[in-house]
């Protein structure tokens, strides 16, 4: 289960300057997916996650990669096109997937304008996701994806969060 992150836990995109949390959800609530590039589950999944988030890129809620234990470099690598089409976070020491208390990614995570998590899911479900998706269209009048799409992974339980990169 994801924790609420502080409110002042600065987010850096790829290009730009952070800002904290809160200056993230001015105008738009926050959906994030949440991957490792270290790891085969989080390549496995990269595909469907940035079709989610690019579903909802045009509706009223900010969309963004986060990308943890890796640099902007290795961010751009492992996210390959992604990486220019949707916002970026490089999490390298997991600042961010540590103040989400996360414990296994990859993992989706849909934040309302006031900093608080709405709903969260980890591991690759597509009935979670949908679930996830659903109420992210729902409370933003949007149409959200189908789980699974034809090419989509079948489920599987995703990696420790913590256990690769930096402690």
């Amino acid at each position: 289960m994801a924790a609420n992150p502080p409110p002042d836990l600065v987010l850096t995109p790829l290009t730009g300057k952070g800002f904290p949390l809160t200056g993230w959800l001015v105008q738009y609530q926050l959906l994030l997916a949440v991957v490792d590039p270290f790891t085969n589950e989080s390549a496995w999944v990269l595909k469907t996650a940035a079709r989610v988030l690019e579903t909802f890129d045009q509706a009223d809620c900010r969309v963004g990669f986060v990308v943890a234990g890796a640099t902007a470099a290795e961010s751009k690598e492992f996210l390959g096109p992604y990486a220019t089409r949707i916002l970026v976070f490089p999490d390298p020491l997991r600042t961010i997937v540590k103040a989400f208390a996360f414990e296994r990614l990859p993992a989706l995570v849909h934040l309302d304008n006031a900093g608080l998590v709405v709903n969260a899911v980890e591991d690759w479900d597509p009935v979670t996701w949908q679930q996830l998706t659903d109420e992210v269209a729902r409370s933003n009048r949007w149409t959200g994806p189908v789980l699974p799409a034809p090419g989509d992974p079948s489920p599987f339980r995703g990696t420790p969060a913590l256990a690769y990169g930096p402690p």
